[in-house]
């Protein structure tokens, strides 16, 4: 999600999360949802709404958990390896110049309208989120023209050299399906309706918008892949806002996987016969965006201070494993990394910076609003300890937990009133790049769709597509393009890079064949995961 969007205080989180503990020891009363045979259903608990948009051109939030097991893309990239396989494209070649790409497709692909994958759906696919401009759209910034020589070729001309295959491989906007679904309706108020036109393993059942079980999946019977052996035949998303109802729809198996529990309740399962605990490193980095246009925030002085009136180290230890502290805006294992720069507490540098701008100890009062995803443990954790450590410097922080969508559009809002100060938001990248976090958290954008600190600068917006444009010739040069950035950040502080989120998944152990993949968050491809007793 981006919270993407694309995740109490602190007493009260640890007195439910204790109070969850109690009686642990409880093995799964019911493991049907995770059962071979002819039934067997995959069913995921998510904190928050699942399908906030149907356009697979457009979608660019927690949707993308269902819309991976819907749709498919050219490519895939494999965490483990860190290369790029194959998907609906068996094989690819590029020239020596980068400018050039052409896509063998595989042969028999079949989409849930019924009509077969050609090259012309391809085409068309892409130059529809093109032309949308919506969502990741940017991805395909690079291609200049698309041509279809036969119908199991694709072949790019760009206007300059990219990874086209890594590019087809993103988790948003890339991708492909039947832009002839709707027939003489329009396809994009046809999705709105819960619609699906893609190629993947499963296709959509029911959709109960604002229903806790929000989305069933079922088998797609003409998938391209087959159904040979032991796969889930169903797949459904469920919201549940709490960690403790979670935990216990696990225990009573309700649910087969849960994407995110406090530690403490994690800890619980951990070593339980009948689940299985999965920790694993993400690209997933929570950001405390800072309102640089309006409120007390719009001095850089207070932005810095910020910086340091929180305890970073405390915040990890209170954190319990579920994240790690995160230097610059790129988290470790994507490159671009740069170690060295994370944010440190200075309590004393935090109080002067205050007081010479009015505020802190000895100076007014300060009153700062944030906002968090409301149903995300971890960010309300990091909330309560914000408000705890600022209060000592006479600042006072409202904490707000909002659904994600009512969050997202009090920070697009136009009026400057409405807008918070501190905004919580998860980010991860479209693919195995860093410019995502660039293009969408730090470019010029008006009016804002995800810069929510409302940041501007013409060297950075410079900056950040010259590096687009060389990382694909000149990875080197793109890395220290990077670097630099990354020290214009912590200069200008936009946002304050909060923590890498470490995932901490539990789930039935009768699923068998689980792996996290980081380039695609929070997505579990239940076709490849296979059902047990």
């Amino acid at each position: 999600m981006r919270t993407k969007g694309r995740m109490v205080a602190v007493v009260a989180v640890f007195a439910i999360a204790t109070a969850a503990c109690t009686g642990s020891s409880t093995s799964p009363s019911n493991s049907g949802s995770a059962s071979a045979g002819g039934d067997a259903t995959f069913s995921y608990a998510t904190f928050t709404q699942v399908m906030i948009s149907w356009d697979p051109s457009s979608a660019y939030s927690n949707e993308i958990i269902a819309m991976s097991n819907m749709y498919e893309t050219l490519t895939r990239y494999d965490s483990e390896t860190q290369e790029v396989v194959p998907s609906l494209a068996t094989s690819w070649t590029s020239s020596k110049d980068g400018k050039h790409w052409s896509f063998t497709l595989q042969d028999g692909v079949t989409f849930h309208s019924g009509r077969p994958m050609t090259s012309a759906d391809v085409k068309a696919s892409i130059e529809r989120t093109m032309e949308l401009g919506q969502g990741a759209a940017y991805i395909w910034g690079a291609v200049k023209s698309i041509d279809t020589p036969d119908d199991q070729t694709v072949e790019f001309t760009l206007k300059y050299a990219a990874p086209l295959d890594l590019i087809a491989s993103a988790d948003y906007a890339a991708y492909i399906y039947d832009t002839q679904a709707a027939g003489s309706k329009d396809l994009g108020k046809w999705f709105a309706e819960g619609n699906d036109a893609g190629s993947g393993p499963y296709t959509v059942d029911a959709w109960n918008e604002g229903q806790e079980v929000e989305l069933r999946l079922k088998a797609s019977p003409d998938y391209w892949q087959g159904w040979d052996g032991a796969h889930y035949d169903n797949y459904v998303f469920r919201v549940v806002p709490t960690a403790t109802t979670s935990a216990q729809l696990l225990r009573d198996g309700q649910v087969t996987f849960a994407e995110r529990l406090t530690p403490q309740l994690y800890d619980s399962f951990d070593g339980q016969d009948g689940f299985t605990a999965a920790s694993a490193a993400s690209w997933q980095t929570l950001l405390a965006l800072l309102n640089t246009k309006s409120g007390p925030l719009a001095d850089p002085a207070v932005r810095q201070a910020l910086s340091y009136a929180i305890d970073w180290e405390g915040m990890m230890v209170a954190l319990q494993g579920a994240a790690t502290s995160l230097s610059g805006v790129i988290p470790p294992g994507l490159w671009g990394h740069v170690e060295g720069i994370e944010p440190t507490y200075d309590a004393t540098n935090a109080a002067d910076m205050l007081g010479q701008a009015g505020y802190g100890p000895d100076g007014d009062p300060l009153s700062l609003t944030l906002t968090y995803t409301k149903g995300d443990s971890d960010e309300e954790l990091v909330a309560a300890l914000m408000k705890s450590d600022l209060a000592k410097l006479n600042v006072s922080l409202d904490v707000r937990g909002l659904a994600w969508p009512t969050q997202w559009a009090k920070g697009k809002s136009q009026d400057l009133t409405e807008r918070q100060d501190i905004f919580l938001f998860y980010w991860w990248p479209d693919y195995a790049d860093p410019y995502s976090w660039f293009i969408n958290m730090f470019h010029t954008e008006e009016p804002p769709f995800f810069n929510l600190s409302y940041y501007s600068d013409p060297w950075m917006d410079k900056t950040m597509q010259e590096a687009q444009v060389v990382s694909a010739s000149d990875r080197e040069a793109a890395i220290g393009l990077y670097g630099q950035m990354q020290d214009q950040v912590i200069q200008d502080m936009p946002s304050l890079s909060v923590y890498t989120q470490q995932y901490q998944r539990v789930m039935l152990s009768s699923v068998q064949g689980y792996v996290d993949n980081p380039a695609y968050p929070n997505v579990v491809f239940a076709y490849e995961l296979t059902p047990g007793s």
